[in-house]
């Protein structure tokens, strides 16, 4: 089985993000990893940006929802980019990462993730 997947890594935006009151200061880096598992359709049988998921698109509607609010989780900004990104035509499977990279001195990150990828729940023989 082949498996198509279009992957966005460390898309980084400023963001409004976290319930504590020093995180409500101003806006936080974020940084969101996105993994997208796509029909055959969108496998171009011609080399034409109108034949599979254009890129700008989902760039766009990260950014976009990332830095439409404040989110005092990172569960909720993680839902809010699954749900509208799942409903993208021709996504089959969706993996969503959000991670706060300044959140604690000594841990490199803290990540939330969300994966629906069919090769991320395997099936037993």
């Amino acid at each position: 089985m082949l498996i198509r997947r279009l992957i966005f890594d460390a898309i980084e935006c400023q963001c409004r993000i976290g319930a504590y009151d020093h995180e409500r200061l101003g806006p936080q880096r974020v940084v969101i990893d996105i993994e997208l598992e796509l029909s055959a359709e969108t496998e171009p049988g011609r080399d034409h940006l109108d034949d599979t998921l254009n890129y700008d698109l989902v760039r766009d509607t990260v950014l976009q929802i990332a830095q439409s609010q404040h989110f005092d989780l990172q569960e909720t900004l993680a839902r809010a980019l699954f749900d509208s990104l799942a409903d993208m035509p021709s996504v089959t499977g969706l993996r969503v990462r959000t991670a706060k990279p300044d959140a604690y001195a000594d841990c490199r990150q803290v990540a939330y993730e969300l994966d629906s990828r069919a090769s991320a729940c395997p099936v037993d023989p």
